[in-house]
């Protein structure tokens, strides 16, 4: 990159800042301040002494310009943050506050910074972290939209289904699967403006209600259905094929399914307290072949599995057992022995909402009878503990925050990673 150190002009608000190429490069190209530079990262050529004018606030803009020269944030008392961070959206800056105020997602230095109330207690059922740092959270037959300045959009609104899953393709659209209203035939899944809460189209379906939901890089939207997995084109909204559920192998209604980018396979875990077996599976959709799977009959519940999540790096799936421990089935065996590794046997109540997941290196399980989330890596451990809420009912991780659901209140947390000391 050839950078010059030419000197650039902002008439902000009726207050004048001048600055260089190489500070507004630090913007980057897909903030506003890229369009005075072109593809060789030279500034556009402009008349002499002419200046760029922007009608914005101008306190705000010397913050964010001073983000620019030293990659550090200091926010004045006389400026309110959601202020700041509408300022920065509108430049484009929103990741260099966030990278400026925290820092890398990290499991073992997470604090809790916020807490959120919900609407009701005893009924949301999800929560699903937005790529932009914001969330989506399931209540009843509503989705409640929150940005990352923790603001409420328009709810989306499902019409007296009830909300199954979540899913975020970008930053500006969800998609929503349900269940069916009584006397309908089949259940629903949309496609919602995160922004507007409005219904940009509806899902074609073939006599199947969608469950969990996950996505791949090929624009392929996958969901757990009654009779198998079906998967829909994003753009196009339509059903383009159908794994149907062999004889010995549940698939619908799956409580987890899981893109593996690295072997092109969906992951499915039907983990079912009502059946007297357990079962995960991974599906090669381009031969619609079962390449893998195992299976646990269950005669004692204390031989329940509550829930896994596959690990592509160590080819390996992690799950919680009823006495709330963590084990590992390797994928290269075919015989699927569980290696058990012991966190504690102290209770013996299952979990009443367990959740599992992999993210930046570290295993993070919520045992579901306490308002706790554990995370490990390697023999390490830590443990998350709510501000308030109860037990927790869903966390997702998404845009270096950890959110937390909790039960009782219908409240959420959110976790950062705090940004290292300056030295």
């Amino acid at each position: 990159m050839r950078m010059q150190t030419d000197k650039v002009r902002f008439n902000v608000g009726g207050k004048l800042f001048e600055t260089t190429a190489t500070t507004l490069a630090n913007a980057g190209r897909s903030s506003m301040f890229g369009a005075t530079f072109d593809d060789q990262w030279n500034l556009q050529p402009r008349e002499v002494n002419d200046e760029y004018f922007i009608d914005r606030d101008p306190e705000c803009f010397s913050v964010l310009l001073n983000l620019l020269r030293t990659g550090e944030l200091h926010l004045p008392p006389n400026i309110p943050e959601k202020l700041l961070y509408k300022e920065a959206l509108f430049y484009g800056l929103l990741e260099n506050v966030r990278t400026a105020k925290w820092g890398r997602f990290d499991g073992y230095q997470l604090n809790l910074t916020s807490t959120v109330k919900g609407r009701a207690p005893h009924h949301c059922t999800a929560i699903r972290a937005g790529p932009n740092g914001g969330c989506a959270v399931a209540h009843g037959s509503f989705v409640h939209v929150y940005n990352w300045m923790l603001e409420e959009h328009a709810p989306l609104i499902l019409d007296h289904r009830k909300v199954n899953d979540i899913g975020w393709i970008d930053s500006e659209n969800i998609v929503v699967s349900a269940s069916k209203r009584s006397g309908d035939r089949v259940g629903g899944m949309g496609l919602f403006s995160s922004s507007t809460g409005d219904l940009m189209h509806r899902y074609e379906f073939k006599g199947q209600t969608a469950g969990s939901l996950c996505f791949n890089s090929s624009s392929k939207i996958f969901a757990s259905c009654t009779g198998g997995i079906g998967m829909w084109d994003q753009v196009t909204g339509k059903q383009t094929d159908f794994f149907n559920e062999p004889s010995d192998c549940p698939l619908g209604d799956a409580d987890k399914i899981q893109w593996l980018n690295g072997s092109n396979c969906l992951f499915v875990s039907a983990l079912f307290p009502w059946r007297d077996h357990n079962h995960i599976s991974l599906l090669d959709f381009r031969i619609k072949t079962r390449v893998w799977s195992w299976s646990n009959k269950v005669h004692v519940r204390e031989n329940f599995i509550y829930g896994a999540t596959a690990i592509e790096e160590s080819n390996s799936i992690c799950v919680a057992g009823y006495f709330e421990d963590l084990g590992f089935i390797d994928l290269r065996s075919t015989i699927g022995t569980i290696r058990w590794n012991p966190i504690t046997r102290e209770n013996k109540t299952h979990p009443y909402y367990p959740k599992l997941t992999l993210h930046a290196g570290h295993i993070f399980y919520s045992r579901g009878s306490n308002d706790g989330i554990s995370v490990f890596s390697g023999p390490e451990y830590s443990l998350l503990t709510s501000s308030l809420g109860g037990v927790t009912r869903d966390f997702s991780i998404g845009c270096d925050r950890l959110l937390a659901l909790h039960s009782q209140e219908n409240v959420f947390d959110v976790w950062e990673t705090p940004c290292p000391p300056n030295i």
